[in-house]
């Protein structure tokens, strides 16, 4: 999103996530890295706030391509950077490298928007949001093997659909796949589309008035980085870490 368009709110609501993201990833090196456990984080309760993170990124980077001029380039370059970190976690983590994360979903979600935009741009907005959010919450537990909502009913999806780990980008995970991060198209892409849909209405000016104001320039700062705080803030913390601990890096 350009300078002149930026939407202050958003990028707050995104340096907020952002920063949440590097301090859970921060937590999750001490434990299983380092052996030092701080129990909050890793609450089942805290799974809700976790996804509540990503639930703001994965929106607001939906709501933004309506201020792009090329999505389609976007989602190549993001899609581009999440390969790069695949072949680094390859090395780092050969058992289970970052093979369909955020940054790869994100890619995918652009490209995916940016070719079918002028159909989009066809469905009226309130419809958009309405018919995206239901499917996000039927298609959540794909990867798990279920459709549905756990707390109403839920549905077993086809074992065919899991024999195999070519389907993982969709949420279909084969027996054995493994990842760092995993952030399938169903059901991300689906609340990433939402967002693009409510983005017509913050880019037509019809969302409220603080949206398009920065009131916490620290956070407004983040989000406007915060792919490259994504991509740097391990090769960062982890070495800080093997100093503080005396340990190798490698």
């Amino acid at each position: 999103m350009e300078t002149k368009n930026r939407v202050g709110f958003l990028d707050e609501l995104r340096g907020f996530a952002i920063i949440c993201m590097v301090v859970y990833h921060l937590m999750v090196d001490l434990k299983f890295v380092f052996n030092v456990d701080v129990p909050i984080f890793f609450e089942s309760w805290f799974d809700v706030v976790r996804d509540a993170f990503v639930v703001i990124f994965i929106s607001i980077s939906g709501i933004v391509c309506n201020y792009s001029r090329n999505n389609i380039k976007r989602g190549v370059q993001c899609f581009f950077i999440g390969m790069i970190m695949t072949f680094v976690t390859a090395f780092i983590s050969p058992s289970s490298p970052d093979m369909f994360g955020i940054l790869h979903c994100l890619g995918v979600c652009m490209m995916l928007y940016g070719l079918g935009q002028p159909i989009f741009e066809k469905i009226p907005a309130f419809a958009g949001i309405i018919i995206n959010v239901l499917i996000f919450v039927f298609t959540f537990n794909f990867k798990t093997g279920y459709t549905g909502i756990y707390s109403f009913f839920r549905v077993k999806m086809p074992d065919i659909l899991y024999t195999t780990s070519v389907m993982f980008p969709l949420g279909f995970p084969g027996n054995g796949f493994a990842t760092l991060d995993y952030f399938p198209l169903f059901p991300w892409f689906f609340l990433f589309a939402a967002g693009a849909f409510y983005g017509v209405y913050v880019r037509n000016g019809h969302a409220p008035k603080f949206f398009y104001k920065t009131h916490i320039p620290f956070f407004a700062a983040a989000g406007r980085h915060s792919i490259w705080i994504y991509v740097l803030h391990q090769p960062i913390i982890y070495p800080i870490l093997c100093l503080i601990f005396g340990r190798s890096i490698f």
